[in-house]
């Protein structure tokens, strides 16, 4: 058997509300596993392979406090959204109904 492991690692970096700054990595690991008859070509050879890849990028979370002003300006947005679109099917509603009722006053409906 061929075992094959692909390892990403990218560096990162979090700086927390306090200041502390944590250095460390994330992981990502790939597994292959095949069958392998012991001749090179294009079965390989067995073993277990393993390859790593360091990314050339590096990740920085700063962790921010919002303030509460800020907080309730998005609530307020989504409150004023909700309200909007709910304006907007309402009023999609009543004039479709109404459309409705005039063809069937007229006589035209089907």
């Amino acid at each position: 058997m061929m075992y094959q492991y692909f390892v990403k690692i990218v560096p990162t970096i979090y700086v927390k509300g306090d200041g502390e700054v944590v250095k460390t990595n994330q992981f990502s690991v790939t597994r292959h596993e095949k069958v392998a008859n012991g001749l090179i070509g294009d079965q390989g050879l067995p073993g277990v392979f393993v390859l790593y890849e360091l990314s050339p990028m590096m990740v920085k979370f700063t962790e921010k406090n919002r303030s509460f002003t800020h907080f309730l300006t998005g609530v307020c947005a989504i409150i004023g959204g909700v309200f909007t679109v709910a304006g907007l099917i309402d009023s999609l509603i009543y004039h479709s109904a109404r459309a409705i009722q005039k063809k069937i006053e007229l006589g035209k409906a089907s």
